[in-house]
């Protein structure tokens, strides 16, 4: 039986990895687009851009393990179509692959800013190692840089850039940095701990054109007619699932890849796991599509686990985090829609996490520099255990004192 595997990202490098380790021994293709063997990304805006880890240690396994291992590991392999009757798999090159069960790992692309001037020398997307390589040069002393879009990845590289004595300029068109994922105190205070650090925000703000100079950026023009010259611009307004191949294929897509709580696409012996993929979790009754490495890993090892005949759902409580400057953020759950929350520990001294409750169930936590916070919450949620407000008030912060009630 073989698996040919679409993808060479965190997912797909799981996905074989677990395989091996649940004794399956028949040949694994992995089809990496990049000519890199499978890598880590976050570091990608965070040590890796400010050249505080080397190219080498951004990979998941060394390249020798794949050979070692019996997995055949093609770089530079882009998947064209997927013949779903013929079980086969063909690529840019023309070659056609044949697959017993087939995983499809794309991933995400970043979304393009739709204005003029938005492939100008000087804007960048940071999706890659290469992306990262050809901005870091931009990041030092007294260079302008717009960050464009407020999310996870966009402070981050606002904060590495800082660090390198960078002007920077936070570009939001929403009211308040990551107001998809966090609630408004937590952005808050973002906001006024990236000011402090000298960068400047700009909220609410529509970029409408980029301006350029012999192809070069060297300005950013605002809906309401303001400009500000910059030479540098990072697009952070968030990715979209690559999903074409499966779409085309007559897999089920709806903001990615659909999957059920094995990864089982709608079509016999296709599977999909990663960013692309869409999966029920029934930890908040919803279908959700997850960004993060925990999902790769965990999606990759539930997709090695059906293939192997063994019964491995995917229920996970998912958790993230982030680096921004000295702030270690640690964050689980999903917070969106709550409708009240609850302060530990003192964010003057950044060091408090927010707990967030819906219907009066503890439903997610932002952690700042509170690492035993995030580990009791993220347990809590993992085992879908009933926290009430009343409950955390009562702790009077001493939130280890809720495992009591598991």
């Amino acid at each position: 039986m073989t698996v040919v595997i679409i993808g060479g990202g965190q997912a797909a490098s799981q996905t074989a990895t677990s395989l091996r380790q649940e004794g399956f021994a028949a040949p694994i293709t992995i089809l990496a687009e990049e000519e890199r063997p499978p890598y880590q990304r976050p570091p990608l805006s965070k040590k890796f851009l400010e050249g505080a880890l080397e190219t080498e240690r951004l990979l998941l396994k060394p390249e020798e393990f794949y050979t070692q291992h019996g997995i055949e590991l093609r770089l530079g392999a882009r998947a064209a179509s997927i013949n779903v009757d013929g079980k086969s798999v063909s690529l840019t090159s023309g070659e056609k692959l044949g697959y017993d069960k087939l995983v499809i790992a794309t991933g995400s692309t970043p979304r393009k800013l739709p204005v003029p001037g938005a492939d100008a020398d000087g804007v960048f997307y940071l999706r890659s190692a290469a992306d990262a390589l050809a901005l870091k040069p931009r990041l030092g002393e007294g260079k302008s840089i717009a960050v464009i879009g407020a999310g996870y990845v966009g402070l981050e590289v606002a904060a590495t850039a800082r660090k390198a004595g960078a002007n920077v300029i936070i570009i939001e068109s929403a009211d308040r940095v990551m107001s998809r994922v966090t609630g408004e105190f937590f952005s808050s205070y973002l906001q006024k701990y990236h000011a402090a650090r000298g960068a400047k925000l700009l909220l609410n703000a529509a970029v409408t054109r980029l301006e350029t100079e012999g192809g070069r950026l060297v300005a950013c023009t605002f809906a309401n007619g303001e400009k500000i010259e910059i030479d540098t611009a990072i697009i952070g307004i968030g990715v979209m699932p690559c999903a074409e191949i499966a779409k085309s294929a007559g897999i089920l897509c709806d903001n990615g890849i659909t999957v059920d709580e094995y990864c089982r696409t709608n079509i016999d012996d296709i599977f999909a796991a990663g960013d692309c993929a869409n999966h029920y979790n029934s930890h908040y009754d919803m279908n959700l599509r997850l960004e993060s490495v925990h999902n790769a890993i965990e999606q990759g090892k539930t997709v090695a686990a059906t293939i192997c005949g063994k019964d491995k759902p995917y229920r996970q409580a998912p958790w993230f985090w982030s680096d921004q400057y000295g702030l270690k953020i640690q964050s689980v759950g999903v917070g969106a829609g709550h409708d009240d929350y609850f302060i530990s520990g003192d964010p003057e001294e950044d060091s408090f996490s927010v707990l967030y409750f819906s219907d009066n169930r503890l439903v997610a936590a932002d952690c700042v520099c509170r690492p035993a916070d995030y580990m009791v919450v993220r347990k809590l949620l993992q085992d879908q255990t009933l926290i009430s407000i009343d409950d955390v008030k009562g702790a009077e912060g001493d939130l280890k004192s809720l495992m009591a009630r598991r």
